[in-house]
């Protein structure tokens, strides 16, 4: 529930914005940012869930048990790659039945729809959980975790999720569109909203070609990335650094 709550209070608040018209558009508001927030629940819960895990399991000393088992590290990453993704579909599902019904104009309706849907969902997953496993490698301590949670945070301001990327200056819209929360965004929107809504977009397009593309790049860059650093942090995994993060963790939690 921890994830799925502050979604289902976001999609709350879009159905208050389900009777605020855009001029030229054919859905409201509330109906436009619906594909878009599903799309960043995926990326952001995807990235911090990841991070949580490993944290807390260097600081219960889950990481250094893992170690000490034959390809324990390798079990370990698809173990928590797996279970987040069941997670993440399940929280996404719930999005889907709740804002189709309450949403006029989200178009579900056809086999390429949910085609089209289910693999962006896929190839998300593939992107940013493993990403999420490579920022984790690199916290040591639930105090640094804002280090991850407020960058992801700023990604959503420039990846127009919650209005359209294209009333941001050029730079800012260079920026959104080299992060997975933009691409994720986009397909979503793609999957769900009418046809004529790519006219908002950046090109007048959806670019489906480009968006799959940029989110395999990050999938490729963070699957690479991930098993090496968690080998390298599980290194420097012992029992005394343990104990001392145990430690660290009443002092700073009473």
């Amino acid at each position: 529930m921890g994830m799925l709550l502050p979604m289902l209070i976001c999609v709350a608040v879009l159905y208050f914005l389900r009777g605020v018209d855009i001029e030229g558009a054919p859905i409201s508001l509330g109906a436009m940012n619906m594909p878009s927030l599903i799309g960043m629940n995926i990326v952001f819960g995807g990235i911090v869930t990841m991070v949580s895990a490993l944290v807390m399991d260097r600081v219960s000393g889950t990481l250094l048990r893992a170690k000490s088992m034959p390809g324990g590290m390798t079990g370990y990453l698809i173990g928590h790659l797996g279970s987040t993704a069941m997670f993440l579909s399940f929280t996404t599902l719930v999005l889907l039945v709740v804002g189709l019904p309450l949403f006029d104009g989200l178009e579900f309706a056809t086999p390429d729809r949910w085609l089209l849907f289910l693999a962006v969902l896929a190839i998300g997953l593939v992107a940013v959980l493993p990403l999420g496993a490579v920022l984790g490698s690199l916290i040591n301590d639930l105090k640094n975790m804002s280090l991850v949670i407020f960058p992801v945070i700023a990604s959503v301001a420039v990846s127009g999720i919650f209005y359209k990327i294209t009333a941001l200056p050029e730079w800012l819209q260079w920026i959104g569109q080299a992060l997975p929360m933009y691409w994720m965004g986009l397909g979503m929107r793609q999957a769900l909203l009418p046809d004529s809504m790519a006219a908002v977009e950046i090109g007048g397009e959806w670019r489906t070609l480009t968006m799959f593309a940029v989110l395999a790049l990050w999938a490729v860059i963070s699957m690479a990335l991930a098993p090496r650093l968690l080998r390298r942090m599980s290194r420097r995994e012992s029992g005394s650094a343990v104990a001392a993060r145990r430690q660290l963790v009443q002092q700073q939690w009473g």
